[in-house]
């Protein structure tokens, strides 16, 4: 089957928010392939599901002085960031038998291993990072990829006691919405400003490290070597044929 790779370069969250509307739409009537979205936003924390406004911790004026937008979402999990330097990915995918728009009992959710999608979320990311020579992987009971503490140790920027910890380098968070369709996806930090990630308890977990390929190479892999080696993973753990 194919998948349409869509490079968007930098975008407004809201924007896109409603591009993977528009696009699920279309997928399920029929009328879009699968659609793979890659694409950086600007500046924005957002909430997921699980959110509490605790978990940010930077008061309005600081927020205004960052250029930080905010936005409560329909996906999993907690508070994240999004910026420049960033890869996000939106998979608009069928995962549990999409049902037409005339006939759709919004009650009920079509039936899909969510849990096993996410997981081939973390696969997919992990191949691509080993392919860059970076090792990574999963932790139990947590959603994401995460690099272990011997690898974090690399990390000049990290503080000393948290470079003896397990860090995350890309977080996960999903919907699956009436018709079947996956909306959000994934984000791996590249080379962002990794100051923004002090404004929030990120993914609601206290003193959990976050890291970035920049961290951890003198030469890290450029943006368009990343998108390669996710899109490549992607097409190979999701088999897909990627277009």
């Amino acid at each position: 089957m194919m998948i349409q790779v869509l490079d968007l370069g930098l975008v407004e969250y809201e924007r896109a928010w409603k591009l993977q509307e528009e696009y699920a739409r279309e997928i399920a009537e029929g009328n879009r392939p699968p659609t793979l979205l890659l694409l950086e936003h600007p500046h924005v924390y957002t909430f997921g599901r699980r959110g509490k406004q605790e978990n940010l911790l930077w008061g309005e004026a600081h927020l205004k002085e960052k250029g930080i937008a905010i936005h409560w979402v329909d996906r999993g999990g907690d508070v994240t960031y999004h910026g420049p330097g960033q890869l996000v990915g939106y998979p608009l995918l069928p995962l549990g038998g999409v049902q037409s728009l005339q006939t759709l009992d919004s009650a009920r959710i079509p039936q899909a291993d969510y849990v096993g999608y996410v997981r081939k979320l973390e696969q997919t990311l992990i191949i691509a990072l080993a392919r860059m020579g970076l090792a990574a992987g999963q932790r139990s009971g947590l959603t994401g990829v995460w690099i272990q503490a011997d690898v974090h140790s690399r990390c000049p920027r990290c503080k000393p006691e948290d470079r003896r910890k397990p860090a995350k380098i890309a977080a996960i968070g999903v919907k699956v919405d009436a018709r079947g369709i996956s909306r959000h996806g994934f984000a791996l930090n590249v080379n962002p400003d990794m100051e923004y990630w002090e404004g929030i308890i990120a993914c609601g977990l206290q003193n959990e490290p976050v890291v970035a390929l920049a961290d951890l190479f003198p030469e890290p892999p450029t943006m368009a070597r990343v998108k390669q080696e996710v899109v490549t993973a992607f097409g190979e753990v999701f088999s897909y044929e990627m277009k």
